[in-house]
């Protein structure tokens, strides 16, 4: 299988796995839920894990490819003050932790990238 067609599916297992991680070890991503936002965490655990698993499956289908990398770049966009947050938070983990979560930060730049790339190279692919 050429790489431009396994792109979009490797991005789909990427978020089918992210949004199964939000139901399984909520508690992880209930910590990083900017206290800003409104509502409880958990539900914006669970929210932010099904628009994951509905990228996925959109990421997936060559039909919905497009619109769905895009929505996609965007929902790594307006995750990142998640990972800012979980930045901060561990400052005071032990060094490899807090590399981790520094890590993130820089890692989102590429996520939104790939994700445009796929939205590109998607439309009108089988």
């Amino acid at each position: 299988m050429p790489r431009s067609q396994r792109s979009p599916l490797l991005l789909a297992g990427l978020l089918a796995a992210g949004g199964v991680a939000h139901f399984v070890v909520p508690r992880t991503f209930d910590a990083i839920v900017p206290r800003a936002l409104p509502g409880t965490p958990r539900t914006w655990t669970y929210a932010s894990g099904a628009a994951e698993l509905a990228l996925a499956a959109g990421v997936a289908l060559p039909r919905t490819r497009r619109v769905a990398a895009l929505a996609t770049a965007g929902f790594f966009v307006g995750v990142f003050p998640a990972n800012v947050k979980m930045a901060l938070d561990w400052r005071g983990r032990p060094a490899a932790l807090r590399a981790g979560a520094i890590g993130r930060l820089p890692l989102q730049v590429p996520l939104v990238l790939w994700a445009r790339s796929v939205a590109k190279n998607g439309e009108g692919r089988s």
